[in-house]
């Protein structure tokens, strides 16, 4: 067996390496063919012809020696390693590579080189000295003299990198669309894509940005990589004809490529934000709804200019897609929610999230020993409205009188359309006073019977209420709304536009 090459601190000229090597004939011929001076100096036609050939192939060829020292290398390995051929002669894949890889390769070698027996289809990992990453499909045959003693190794690889790249880009994609299938948040999705997008390309800070309901501003949905400081700064980006490029992209509904921050007229308002944080660069791509609607921007950053290359071009449009596809159907799956538990008139919770919030309410009262107050409201003669008005005029009336019990109540507070015209309030954190609730009843009710005007007229509902209170009228959300139900129908019977306390 061979022991591990000492590297090329051995050989001063590749002259010195072919001394008394059984190589010497071969790799004569082959140093001859592959170095352009002595080509010059008058090589042969074959030989010419050899070398011109070799050095044509996109595949990567080397013959190296019994120590798995390069004796002969292509122009392909040339470029990948980033040296002269005759500065490469002598030289092992421990002076070019990572140790761990080129311990790998040369045990591989030397095992050829120990049974004989060829070694093919490997597919290897290398990074280059510039710090790219090529990936290989590498064979290696064992190099046999005349006497049919082995003598060296040959090693042929083809580069596959833009296919792994691409089996890379089609599992992430795949991956996204399965994300989104399962139902996963849209945030996970997003932060998945922008993952995805700044491992596949080397210097790059990816954000996505969301356009605000207003359609006016942009607000960060994922952006890990950006500067904390910078992405606040930027929150509530109002999209615009000179606001960088995001804002723009969003604004033209078209890509904005700024190659050079510093420099472009569209950063003018952000420029100092871009030098404090040290970007150079920005490509952005509006992120399309399927009714053509804009949803949001893609932005790929970097450290200095740069001008987008055919992968990272494509890369955004891939992106875009996907976050498009990702956020519409998240605000999809928002619309069938909220259909499938609000009243769809009046936008108020229905009655399945109503039991369900006020369950939760009492569950939180009971643990905390405090009161919870209900109230059901039924509105006056409204009947008469739509009988006189019609019942488009009816339901514009409702609506208006949702939208004002909504904005008399606290976030912590429930209320809910039963049907009709039944409304319910449940109080799950009411003053303690007694008093205090029956006025904020009354300020409810003063806010129900403001005038509304429909069609030119004027229309004033009173409403009646009943008011129940936990634990003394009931235990459960079906024994208070009951009883609050039951006070409800003594106001009525007291003459309406009052309220009656659970007797």
């Amino acid at each position: 067996m061979v022991n591990s090459p000492a590297g090329s601190a051995d050989f001063d000229q590749s002259s010195d390496l072919l001394a008394s090597d059984p190589l010497e004939e071969l790799c004569s011929r082959l140093l001859r063919i592959a170095t352009e001076r002595d080509i010059d100096a008058g090589a042969t036609a074959p030989e010419l012809h050899t070398a011109r050939l070799l050095d044509q192939l996109p595949d990567s060829i080397a013959v190296k020696d019994r120590r798995s020292r390069y004796v002969f290398a292509n122009a392909a390995v040339i470029r990948n390693v980033g040296i002269s051929r005759p500065a490469l002669v002598g030289k092992t894949d421990f002076d070019l590579l990572d140790e761990d890889v080129a311990s790998g390769f040369f045990a591989i070698e030397q095992e050829v080189m120990s049974t004989g027996q060829a070694v093919t289809g490997m597919e290897e990992a290398v990074r280059l000295r510039d710090g790219r990453i090529l990936w290989m499909t590498t064979s290696r045959m064992p190099l046999h003299d005349q006497d049919g003693q082995i003598v060296g190794v040959i090693r042929i690889s083809q580069d596959i990198t833009e296919r792994k790249r691409q089996e890379k880009l089609r599992h992430g994609h795949a991956r996204l669309l399965e994300m989104i299938a399962r139902g996963q948040p849209l945030g996970s999705v997003l932060h998945a894509l922008v993952h995805l997008i700044e491992e596949e390309l080397d210097g790059i800070m990816a954000s996505v940005m969301f356009l605000d309901e207003d359609e006016r501003h942009l607000s960060s949905a994922a952006s890990p990589s950006l500067p904390p400081a910078f992405v606040k700064l930027t929150e509530g980006l109002e999209i615009g004809p000179f606001h960088g490029s995001c804002g723009t992209a969003a604004w033209r509904r078209s890509p904005v490529i700024a190659c050079d921050i510093l420099s472009d007229p569209l950063w003018e308002p952000f420029r100092e934000f871009a030098i404090m944080f040290e970007l150079g660069s920005c490509w952005s791509t509006p992120i399309m709804g399927p009714e053509g609607r804009v949803l949001g921007t893609i932005g790929l950053y970097s450290a200095g200019p740069r001008t987008p290359t055919k992968l990272e071009t494509e890369l955004m449009a891939m992106a875009t897609d996907i976050a498009g596809i990702a956020i519409e159907r998240a605000r999809n799956e928002d619309r069938i929610q909220h259909m499938a538990h609000h009243d769809p008139l009046t936008g108020l919770p229905n009655r399945a999230l109503f039991w369900a919030q006020f369950n939760h309410a009492l569950v939180q009262a009971r643990r905390e020993a405090r009161k919870v107050v209900v109230v059901y409201i039924d509105l006056d003669n409204f009947k008469p409205v739509n009988d006189t008005l019609g019942h488009a005029a009816g339901d514009e009336v409702l609506k208006v009188l949702a939208s004002r019990i909504a904005g008399s109540i606290r976030a912590s507070d429930i209320v809910v359309r039963l049907g009709g015209d039944e409304f319910a309030i449940v109080f799950s954190n009411p003053d303690h006073d007694e008093e205090a609730i029956l006025r904020r009843l009354g300020d409810i009710r003063n806010v129900i019977c403001r005038p509304i005007t429909i069609e030119g007229e004027s229309i004033v509902v009173t409403s009646s209420m009943g008011v129940a209170f936990f634990p003394r009228d009931g235990d459960n959300p079906e024994g208070l709304l009951a009883a609050a139900d039951r006070a409800m129908y003594e106001a009525k019977q007291s003459g309406r536009d009052t309220l009656c306390l659970c007797a």
